[in-house]
Formats: C-alpha cells, sequence, structure tokens
C-alpha cells in the first residue's frame, strides 16, 4: 500500500488510484480538521446528555466489563464491538463519563481526516479536498449523537475500510492485502444492519470482478488489482468471519448470537419496503433532478478547440458563445439545491423545518451518486469502481432501522466521499473550487443549526430547561438539560445509603446509567426496556425477577424521553407491585422493596 504523487498530467480515469503525497501542509491541514471536529463533539457533550442512549451504552458495557457474556447470558440485540471497545476503557481507565465522550471526539476527529485523505485521492486537488471536507467537521460521525453508539463506529470502521481499499494496489504483501479484506468485516460487528450490506456488496462485488475477468479473459488494467490480489482480499475477509465466528462460538455461542443479533433484531426493527423507500418520494427532487439533469448536459457539452475555427457544430463563431459559457452554467445549476438549501435557513425559524431542508438533499445526492457508481463500474469493473457501491449499501442498510431522519447523523462523511467521486467525474471545464466551496460552505451553515438544536434528538427532552451537571465522581462533565441529573444523584445516594451493595436491583425503564454510577453488578438479563432490547412479556419480566433474585425495583416517574418505549408499561407494572412493597418516594424515583413473604428464587 502506498500514498505516492500524481502527475498532473495521467488521465483522469487513474485517479482512483493515485493521490498527493503527504506534505507540510497537509499535516497542518489533518490536525486542524482533527482539531476542529473534536471541538465541535466536545461543545455539544457540554451541553447535551441524552441518558436513554447513555444508559445503555455505559450500563451494557460496565456489565461486560465484569465478566457477563451477552448472547449466553442474557438478551443483547446488538452487535458486540462498541461495547467492547468501551468496556475495555473501563477496566483500562475505570469509569468515568468524560473518557468515554472524550474518545467520541477522537473518533469522530479520526474520521474527518479519513474522510479528507479519501476525497483527496479521488479528486487529486487539495483545495477542492479541504473545502469538502471542511463541513465533515461540523457533521462528523459524532457530532450530533456526542456519545460512544454503534452506528457511529460503524460509521468509522467503513472509512477505516474505504481508505485501506483505496489505497490497495499489486505491490502489497499478500499479508497487507488479506488485512484490507479483513477491514471489510470489521463493520458488521459494529452495526449488524450497515455492515452486512456493505460486507455483502464488496464481496459480491469483488467476486464478480474476478468472474467477468475469467470468463471474458480481460486483462486488468494498468491501475487495477491483479486477479490474485482481488482473491487475497476475499480470502482475508473469509479468514476473519472464520475466526469471529470460532470466537463467538467458544464464548457466546454461535446460534445465541444469530438468535439475538439477527431474527430478534430484524422481527422488532425492520421496516416494510414502502417505509424503506419513502426517502426518495422527497417533493424537492421534482425540481432538483432536473436542474442538475440539464447541468449535466451542458457540462457533457462539446467545447471548440478554437471558437474561431470552423469545427463541426461551431463552424459559426458565434456559436462558440455557448460553449464558453456551458461550463460555468453547469456549475451554477449544480449548485442550485445547495444554494436553496442555504436560503431555507434565512426563511424559516423553524428548526424542524429547516432539519427537512437540509436532509432533503440526501435523496437527490443518492440517486446521483447510484447513477454515477453504476456507469463508472459499467465502465471500468474493477475494485476501485466497486468502492461507491459499498458506501451506498452502507447508506441503505443504515436506513433500514430509522430511514432518513434517523439515521444519516452518523453518515455525512459518506455521503460527502459519494459527492467527491461526482465531482471529479466532472468535465475538466467546469469549475470544481466554486462548486466545492458552496457545497462547503452550505454543510457548514446549515449543519451548525442543524446540529445545535438536535432535531435527531426530537425524540427526547435534550433541551428543555437549564443545564445541570451530575456530582457523582464517575459522571463528572455529564451536562443535561432538566432536573434529571439532580433527581439521579439522589437516587445513587439513597442506594448507597440503604440498599446493601449484593442486592439485586431492577430499574424501570432503565433510563439513567445507574450501574456505571454505582458500580453495582446488573442481575436482571435487560437493561433498558426497549422493543428493541427487550424480548419478555410482562408475565416473563416477573419471572425472571424471581429466577435472578430481584430485591428491590425503581420505577421512575417522569423520563426524559418523551415517549415511553416500554411494551406493557402497565400491564408490567400491575403484576410487579404484587411482588414488591413501596418502600421510599423520592424526587423521580419510586422504590419498591420486596415483599418477604415472597422470598426471591435463585
Amino acid at each position: 500500500m502506498n500514498d505516492t504523487s500524481y502527475s498532473a498530467s495521467r488521465p483522469a480515469s487513474t485517479t482512483a488510484n493515485a493521490a498527493p503525497s503527504w506534505s507540510a501542509q497537509d499535516l497542518v491541514a489533518a490536525i486542524s480538521l482533527f482539531l476542529a471536529t473534536a471541538a465541535v463533539v466536545l461543545w455539544q457533550v457540554h451541553r447535551v446528555g441524552i441518558l436513554w442512549d447513555l444508559s445503555y451504552i455505559l450500563d451494557s458495557a460496565w456489565r461486560i466489563s465484569l465478566g457477563q457474556v451477552p448472547y449466553r447470558d442474557l438478551p443483547f440485540a446488538h452487535a458486540p464491538l462498541t461495547f467492547l471497545v468501551q468496556a475495555a476503557i473501563i477496566k483500562l481507565l475505570g469509569r468515568n463519563y468524560m473518557h468515554h465522550a472524550l474518545y467520541a471526539a477522537i473518533a469522530a476527529g479520526l474520521g474527518t481526516v479519513l474522510t479528507w485523505r479519501i476525497v483527496l485521492r479521488i479528486l487529486n486537488d487539495r483545495a477542492v479536498a479541504l473545502l469538502l471536507a471542511a463541513s465533515v467537521t461540523v457533521l462528523s460521525v459524532y457530532s450530533i449523537l456526542p456519545i460512544p453508539f454503534y452506528d457511529c463506529d460503524c460509521a468509522l470502521s467503513i472509512l477505516l475500510a474505504l481508505y485501506l481499499l483505496q489505497r490497495l494496489d499489486a505491490r502489497a504483501y499478500a499479508g497487507q492485502t488479506m488485512a484490507v479484506g479483513a477491514a471489510l468485516v470489521l463493520p458488521v460487528f459494529f452495526k449488524q444492519n450497515i455492515g452486512l450490506p456493505f460486507l455483502l456488496t464488496a464481496l459480491v462485488g469483488i467476486g464478480a470482478v474476478v468472474a467477468v475477468r475469467r470468463i471474458t479473459r480481460a486483462k486488468p488494467g494498468p491501475d487495477d488489482l491483479p486477479t490474485v490480489s482481488l482473491l487475497l482480499v476475499i480470502a482475508g475477509a473469509a479468514a476473519t468471519l472464520a475466526l469471529c465466528g470460532l470466537i463467538l462460538q467458544f464464548t457466546a455461542g454461535i446460534g445465541n448470537y444469530y438468535r439475538w443479533t439477527v431474527q430478534f433484531a430484524a422481527q422488532r426493527r425492520m421496516p416494510g419496503l414502502r417505509d424503506m423507500l419513502a426517502v426518495y418520494t422527497e417533493p424537492s427532487l421534482r425540481w432538483t433532478l432536473p436542474c442538475i439533469v440539464l447541468a449535466l448536459l451542458f457540462a457533457h457539452l462539446p467545447t471548440p478547440r478554437n471558437p474561431g475555427r470552423s469545427d463541426g457544430v461551431w463552424r459559426d463563431p458565434e456559436n462558440s458563445l455557448l460553449a464558453r459559457v456551458a461550463p460555468g452554467l453547469a456549475m451554477v445549476l449544480m449548485t442550485l439545491p445547495f444554494l436553496a438549501t442555504l436560503l431555507s435557513l434565512f426563511q424559516s425559524a423553524d428548526a424542524d423545518d429547516r432539519a427537512s431542508s437540509l436532509l432533503a438533499l440526501w435523496p437527490l445526492l443518492l440517486i446521483l451518486s447510484s447513477v454515477h457508481a453504476l456507469y463508472g463500474l459499467v465502465r471500468r469493473r474493477s475494485l476501485h469502481a466497486l468502492l461507491p457501491l459499498l458506501a451506498l449499501a452502507a447508506i441503505h442498510g443504515t436506513m433500514l432501522s430509522q430511514q432518513l431522519w434517523g439515521s444519516t447523523y452518523a453518515l455525512w462523511p459518506l455521503l460527502i466521499y459519494l459527492l467527491a467521486g461526482m465531482i471529479a467525474g466532472l468535465p475538466a471545464a467546469v469549475p470544481k473550487i466554486p462548486l466545492a466551496a458552496v457545497v462547503g460552505v452550505t454543510l457548514i451553515v446549515c449543519g451548525l443549526p442543524y446540529i445545535a438544536s438536535e432535531e435527531r434528538l426530537s425524540y427526547s427532552n435534550v433541551l428543555e430547561g437549564p443545564v445541570n451537571r451530575s456530582t457523582l465522581p464517575e459522571l463528572q462533565g455529564l451536562s443535561v438539560h432538566g432536573p434529571w441529573l439532580p433527581a439521579f444523584d439522589q437516587l445513587v445516594r439513597f442506594t448507597d445509603a440503604e440498599i446493601p451493595q449484593d442486592d439485586g436491583i431492577l430499574l424501570l425503564n432503565g433510563e439513567d446509567p445507574f450501574f456505571f454510577a454505582t458500580g453495582r453488578t446488573p442481575q436482571f438479563p435487560i437493561l433498558l426496556f426497549d422493543p428493541a432490547t427487550d424480548p419478555y412479556a410482562p408475565e416473563q419480566t416477573v419471572t425472571e425477577v424471581r429466577e435472578n433474585g430481584i430485591h428491590w425495583l425503581i420505577v421512575k416517574r417522569r423520563l426524559q424521553i418523551k415517549a415511553d418505549p416500554m411494551p406493557d408499561r402497565d400491564r408490567t407494572l400491575d403484576l410487579l407491585r404484587k411482588e414488591f412493597a413501596p418502600y421510599r418516594q423520592l424526587d423521580n424515583y419510586d422504590i419498591y422493596r420486596r415483599t418477604p413473604t415472597l422470598a426471591p428464587v435463585r
């Protein structure tokens, strides 16, 4: 693998596998992009706390650090790597919220630098690449949800895989090539609905390239990987999958893993086809798509070598005026969807309308990049032509869970990658720096209010009320709007004083990072009562309470999350109150103790 210099005299078709080498200016740019991105994430950490998601990550990581094995010992619907990484941080550094917040900031900074290097290799233009990558400082993998999260980690791992694939060449050692194949597997174990489409598209696509070469006996081009290298990538992915399968079998059991992460997860989150395609019903497509099509027609008009010469359709010198203005006109038309998005920022003060206008760019760019990617693959059946399809597969896999509105928060770097490929494919006469400047400015100017308003987190009261900060050492640095943290701190002080450390506790609905903050051992199989994580009917919940020796029930009366997602909450509480007696009422929590006549069964 190398990062060699690129000669401007080489054909544009070779740019996929060549890029400028690192320079002092590149180092300054990388550090600046990293620090700017990390600063945005830490700014979000300082002002936003989403307890529902935070508690699931931290409490799950804590129980894993204690040796509890997901899939085998407890139901667990998510892939393991995010939780294993956070568990490792706890093991190495102890329980402190800021360790995990810093992880998010560092991961986001690395993601922005990776995005920049990827688009620089595509464009071979430092100015254009920097203008596009600058937008990722605001719309990074962690800028909206500034806590460790599996979608964000998965997007980062996909950027890493694309970066490595982009730099793979025939001179790489077999071990290096197989390591790139191993990187293809990594996203699967961060988030299955993102990683699986990415991996399957990669393996099927690479296999198809090999098959076409064998059938047509075509030789790879000068910048294409030889067939043996492609086979080594597949072998590296297969070997990594086999190794992961063995590890799972000897720890959690591969059958258990499949049951919870595939069968159960698909049952709870898989949308219908109509919902999956809803992204492409965006009304603005009625004008933005024709606008871009017209721009492409202007961009590809034949340009006369000399307007004063008789040359085909340019026999009349007056006709050369169109040739002179066509590239600029194409550029202006291409910027109109972005300028309209920018204008909408000043037309409405409603955060929801602003977010919708920004997100409306997604279906347009996905349609265009899909056509561009397929066209590129038809023209050049190679690994590098396949890469945009991998990003598209990952993006559409993400939307399997929460469609456009809920899914794109960690995917902006992948959209910038696809956008860079389309800009690189434009004729040389089209001005690329002004186009990239409009794109970058639009995404930054519109992206800042988008992440500041936290419309993506509108399912929770994240910005209502004054900011409070936790007084607990383990949650130092956690900032949450509203009364939630003072009430939670009171709960922790109460449990420290009155509940024995070894007593089993069940918290409904599991919105707070209770076990991480207190250092207690979770004894109930699930931590978060959400349809995506809770497999139990009310009667099963009561059975698990008895079998796991739960002595205390803590019910949170008012939740930060707006709609309580707990299935059959009232029925579950009615059954549990027959097992537990009221013990104490705190500011926001009702404490129940197991009725002595109903001793827990182990």
